[in-house]
């Protein structure tokens, strides 16, 4: 009798005029990468216990830009590098429903939860470290048609690959609805085939998939497609954002934010609520809270937790702390508690 644990078992591989099920068993590294590599193209797979692995994925491929949707698992912490030699045909995009995930690209590290999705790009050097416990909404889409929805909404050719910003927020904002579409869509064809079996249905919706993404998550081409698409920041709200990002570290109040921005303070709140789908406060304190966090993935030293917070303007320190586990679903400790835990377990 064979073992299953050094086997492997499609599930199944069911065809259909318009999309593809695809389902996959496997229990060791060999097969867990090789099933991936097809989906997403080559790539180094990395596993401390590799007889843990228990990979399990299971999505639907559209036919019209061979866009893949579904949900996987590895049962076992791993490692996905890519770049160098083992570039992606593919940009990858996953959003844990349970567990973590974090991606180190350019000297930093990105935390993904079930509030931060994360976009592995074809064309850089990353590392993408999954915890055993993860189960995570998954969405391949081909670098050739990426760049072919990006033409077309230029209206040109491109000579530069499009890079996005790596973390996307799946809690608020455009990227967060761009989740919620990703994730009905996977849901709905699960279901039921009746809608999602009509051609011209499913592939406006992959069109719509890629535009989507294009348009909400920020890139390189982000400022000319605004132009191009008259999707332009009001004036005041680029001033009022500028003067935020830049001092953030100092004791500012609503009234500077309103004096930087020219405008009254209806207007003020109507635009923040319309662009950044939150108040001119709620978004200075998500942009400190976000610099101190990756301040602290930087320093990794819990001596220093209060000495990070107090230079971003964070005085009352249980507050912080409440206000960071809130958003980041942990306290400042926990965050260098579980860096230096994944750490010590690549040692």
């Amino acid at each position: 009798m064979s073992n299953c644990r050094v086997g492997c078992r499609v599930m199944s591989t069911k065809n259909h005029p318009h999309f593809r099920d695809i389902s996959a068993d496997r229990y060791d590294l060999v097969g867990a990468r090789s099933w991936m590599s097809n989906i997403c193209g080559p790539h180094l797979l990395k596993v401390p216990r590799p007889e843990r692995i228990q990979f399990h994925h299971s999505g639907n491929v559209l036919p019209s830009m061979s866009t893949t949707l579904g949900q996987v698992e590895y049962g076992t912490d791993v490692t996905i590098g890519v770049g160098d030699e083992m570039n992606l045909n593919c940009y990858s995009l996953s959003l844990p429903l349970s567990g973590e995930q974090e991606l180190a690209k350019a000297g930093r590290l990105l935390r993904s939860d079930r509030d931060w999705g994360l976009i592995v790009s074809p064309h850089e050097h990353q590392e993408l470290t999954i915890a055993g416990d993860c189960h995570k909404l998954q969405v391949a889409i081909p670098r050739a048609a990426m760049q072919k929805t990006l033409e077309d909404l230029l209206q040109r050719t491109v000579d530069a690959p499009l890079c996005f910003q790596p973390e996307m927020d799946a809690v608020e904002g455009a990227s967060a609805s761009w989740w919620r579409m990703a994730r009905h869509l996977v849901d709905e064809m699960e279901r039921s085939r009746d809608l999602y079996g009509q051609l011209y249905f499913t592939r406006d919706l992959e069109s719509a998939l890629i535009k989507g993404l294009i348009l909400a998550q920020p890139n390189n081409y982000s400022e000319e497609l605004r132009e191009r698409l008259e999707i332009k920041l009001p004036h005041y709200l680029v001033r009022a954002r500028e003067f935020i990002h830049a001092h953030a570290r100092e004791e500012i109040c609503l009234e500077d934010i309103e004096r930087a921005a020219g405008i009254s303070r209806f207007k003020l709140f109507e635009g923040f609520k319309r662009y950044f789908g939150q108040s001119p406060m709620a978004y200075l304190k998500k942009h400190r809270l976000t610099a101190v966090r990756q301040e602290l993935l930087e320093d990794r030293c819990a001596r220093n937790i209060s000495v990070i917070a107090m230079a971003w303007g964070f005085n009352h320190l249980g507050r912080f702390a409440s206000e960071y586990r809130k958003l980041f679903d942990e306290t400042p400790s926990m965050t260098i508690q579980r860096l230096e835990a994944r750490r010590g377990r690549s040692v």
